[in-house]
């Protein structure tokens, strides 16, 4: 039987359809600074998944604040999985009914395959002389990070702030507050998330200093040239576990959850905590971990817990509205 052009055409569009039912995809939103790990890591696990189950898997990437995404996914973004730097923007999710209260519960660690801190990078010769928080508040000195109100990045970096303070000052309050209130007058400008805050620092040329994550340094100075810029690890700064939770609302209507389970399981499996290592973030796999220590300075290393007394103390007492950060922006000299 002769089969015609357009008979094979038909047959082939056929079989691309099936094909395209048949490869799964997932939407990943996740934190501003995040983009070189997941180019790196998404092709890895799908790779890894359609050797194991012979599926074609899609992994679409958002990124933007912490925050404003957790909120962009509350107002609709259909984000199968997400990757956040801070717990509380996955509990605005879980508080919202769109993911189980279990949620820290399904992975080791809290649901937290992997943790970084805020570090400083500086110019080239650091004219400032910049090698501590205490030099980010003195008179002349500009410093860069993105906005605590929309940014985990920013919110971590006022935090470490606070914490040093307190190290500093023998627990005083009132003078942590007044540190706090000095070090937000030195920023002169505020960009929603940590990729935005990178940008007015090194493209804009605006800051002495930008206060970002230790592995979001490293990247930039990869990009720009090492010699153009330096990396300053201060003497304390404050543990940032990031945080990564499935969907239940949205893998249940779109029924992806077996492999949106399985791709947030990827970043504990070794391949995924080598990539991200190698991406000079801090990772809880022990060996791989002592494979990778040289790259990171030692550092005084605080929590949230520790200091504050949790997320929900912090909430209350710092980032509510009217709260000490609130109070802090309020009456910081005019920038």
């Amino acid at each position: 039987m002769r089969i015609t052009k357009s008979a094979s055409l038909a047959v082939f569009g056929l079989l691309l359809a099936v094909s395209t039912a048949n490869a799964a995809e997932l939407l990943n939103a996740s934190y501003d600074v995040s983009r070189e790990l997941f180019e790196d890591i998404n092709p890895a696990f799908a790779a890894a998944w359609k050797a194991k189950t012979g599926e074609a898997v899609t992994i679409r990437q958002s990124h933007g604040g912490s925050s404003k995404q957790a909120r962009s996914v509350v107002e609709g973004l259909p984000a199968d999985v997400v990757t956040f730097n801070q717990e509380t923007d996955v509990e605005l999710l879980q508080k919202q009914g769109l993911i189980g209260a279990n949620w820290r519960q399904r992975l080791p660690n809290n649901a937290s395959p992997y943790y970084s801190l805020p570090v400083f990078l500086v110019r080239q010769g650091n004219p400032k002389k910049i090698e501590d928080w205490s030099d980010l508040v003195a008179k002349g000195v500009s410093v860069v990070f993105p906005n605590p109100k929309t940014s985990g990045n920013g919110r971590y970096t006022y935090l470490a702030a606070y914490a040093y303070a307190l190290d500093a000052n023998k627990g005083d309050q009132a003078k942590a507050k007044e540190f706090v209130t000095r070090l937000l007058a030195n920023v002169p400008v505020f960009d929603t998330g940590g990729r935005g805050a990178t940008t007015t620092f090194v493209e804009r040329n605006i800051g002495d200093a930008l206060i970002t994550f230790e592995s979001e340094v490293t990247a930039i100075r990869r990009e720009y040239g090492k010699s153009q810029l330096e990396a300053v690890t201060p003497s304390l700064s404050l543990r940032a576990d990031f945080p990564v939770a499935v969907v239940d609302k949205v893998v249940d209507k779109k029924g992806t959850r077996n492999i949106a389970t399985a791709y947030l399981e990827y970043l504990y499996s070794p391949a995924g905590q080598e990539t991200i290592a190698r991406k000079y973030n801090r990772v809880n796999d022990k060996t791989i971990a002592a494979k990778y220590q040289s790259q990171f300075p030692a550092v005084k290393l605080v929590t949230v817990q520790e200091v504050f007394g949790g997320w929900d103390a912090v909430i209350k007492t710092h980032l509510a509205d009217g709260g000490i950060l609130d109070q802090a922006l309020a009456t910081a000299p005019a920038r």
